[in-house]
């Protein structure tokens, strides 16, 4: 309850001060473009900034104060408002039309904006939709689907440690939900073997890559900009791993997927040998950076595991 308080005051903390701001902004212009005569229209600003930001409601709000100030203003200094009109109520009709078109103004951009921000949420909404239900094909494997789960997890705790914004880190979550989805093209005895692969059967296993990049290909709109990461998630910072792109050339969420990926590999027990301890497994990933891991994610990767965010529970028992 206190973090949410926390939060909610934070929010006000920022309206406000965005609305400061643009009131300072608004002053400021109006005396270097006029010296002493009031634009009107800068007042627009603070409508426009706050229906784009906040909505209809704050919009509609923050005109009337607009309104308000700059009435208050001219009933103390009314020359700042120019010249005195030639009839006795001509100021105050200006005023009055001039704040009611801004109230009207600033209700039609908060409606504009609240309709694309509704639009927007059903778009959300229609891709989580899409993306639980290829989630439902991925969990015909349960090995898969909680390997999967747990990945997403850590994944999005490093892109975090990262600082990436929450679309970014969606995309991650997405990708290491799906990213072996084109394990469902390879055979089960391949994927239970119980011994080592041999060269020409890992060589049938990293082809899980580019058949989940097929199968999710069609399905285009949001999903589409996993596709990279998916591709990607097993190439190694060195060039080494399944396909020679290096470095930097490896899309950031990719080398983060790595990381989680290869992580739960190791605390997870496999069918040729059991999990090693999340000391163990930390120990490796430190190690290779460098060389299969990009450094910098390596780095974010201990910070999660500092601060025990990589301790999540199994999702199918």
């Amino acid at each position: 309850m206190k973090s949410l308080n926390g939060g909610k005051l934070a929010e006000v903390n920022r309206e406000l001060w965005l609305l400061l701001s643009l009131f300072v902004i608004a002053a400021v212009l109006n005396w270097f473009l006029a010296g002493q005569r009031m634009l009107l229209e800068l007042y627009l600003l603070p409508a426009v900034f706050s229906a784009y930001f906040y909505g209809r409601r704050h919009a509609v709000l923050t005109a009337f104060a607009s309104v308000f100030l700059v009435l208050l203003l001219v009933w103390y200094k009314p020359a700042i408002f120019g010249p005195s009109p030639t009839l006795p109520h001509e100021r105050w009709y200006e005023l009055t039309v001039w704040g009611g078109v801004l109230v009207l103004v600033a209700y039609a951009m908060g409606t504009l904006h609240e309709r694309n921000e509704r639009h927007l949420q059903d778009l959300r909404e229609t891709y989580h939709g899409v993306l639980m239900i290829l989630q439902q094909f991925v969990a015909k494997d349960k090995y898969t689907q909680n390997h999967s789960y747990r990945v997403s997890i850590y994944a999005r705790s490093i892109g975090r440690q990262m600082g990436l914004d929450e679309e970014r880190l969606e995309d991650i979550r997405a990708a290491a939900l799906l990213h072996d989805i084109g394990k469902l093209e390879t055979g089960r005895e391949l994927l239970y073997k119980a011994a080592r692969l041999t060269a020409d059967e890992f060589k049938q296993m990293q082809l899980h890559v580019d058949k989940g990049v097929a199968m999710l290909a069609p399905v285009g709109g949001s999903l589409r900009r996993v596709l990279p990461i998916i591709l990607s998630h097993h190439d190694k910072f060195d060039g080494t791993g399944y396909h020679p792109t290096q470095g930097e050339e490896i899309p950031l969420e990719a080398r983060i997927l790595s990381v989680a990926d290869v992580y739960d590999a190791l605390t997870s027990d496999r069918p040729y040998r059991q999990a090693m301890s999340p000391f163990e497994a930390k120990e490796i990933i430190q190690k290779g950076a460098g060389t299969d891991f990009d450094p910098q994610v390596v780095r974010a990767f201990l910070g999660a595991f500092r601060q025990r965010d990589l301790e999540v529970p199994e999702l199918v028992v």
